[in-house]
C-alpha cells in the first residue's frame, strides 16, 4: 500500500495513458475502414495525403505499444517499485502525442493540435515524475 500512496500522481496518469492509447488503439483496429476514411478526407489537401494507410498503421502500432507498456510498467510500479517501464511508456505516449500533434498541424488543424497538446501535459509530467 505504501508504495502505492508514494506513487499515486504516476499510477493516476498511467492509467490516464493506458485508457487513451489502448482505446484509440481498439477503435482503430475495429473501425479500420471508418478511421482512414476519414483521415484520407482530413489529410487530402496535405503532402500526406498518399501515405495515410500507412501513417495510420504507425499510429495504431505506436498507441498500442504505448498503451501496452504503460499496462506493464504499472504492473512494475505497484508490484516491484521499480519504474523503468512505466517510464519507457511515458516516453513512447509523448512520441505518439507528438505524431498525432504533428499530422494536426500539417492538416491545420489548429483545435485538433491544441486537445492534443492538453493530453501531452501529463505524459511529459510523467516523464519528469519517473526520471531516475
Amino acid at each position: 500500500m505504501e508504495i502505492i500512496l508514494n506513487n499515486a500522481a504516476a499510477i493516476l496518469i498511467l492509467l490516464f495513458l493506458i485508457i487513451t492509447f489502448l482505446q484509440s488503439g481498439i477503435d482503430k483496429i475495429i473501425d479500420w475502414k471508418g478511421n482512414l476514411g476519414w483521415l484520407q478526407g482530413h489529410f487530402e489537401d496535405t503532402p500526406l495525403k498518399d501515405l495515410v494507410p500507412m501513417l495510420l498503421a504507425t499510429v495504431l502500432l505506436t498507441e498500442v505499444a504505448a498503451g501496452s507498456i504503460c499496462a506493464v510498467g504499472l504492473w512494475q510500479l505497484i508490484y516491484i517499485g521499480e519504474g523503468t517501464i512505466a517510464l519507457y511508456g511515458a516516453i513512447l505516449s509523448c512520441i505518439a502525442l507528438l505524431m498525432l500533434l504533428f499530422g494536426q498541424r500539417i492538416a491545420k488543424d489548429y483545435d485538433g493540435a491544441r486537445t492534443i497538446a492538453i493530453y501531452f501535459i501529463p505524459a511529459i509530467f510523467l516523464v519528469f515524475l519517473l526520471q531516475p
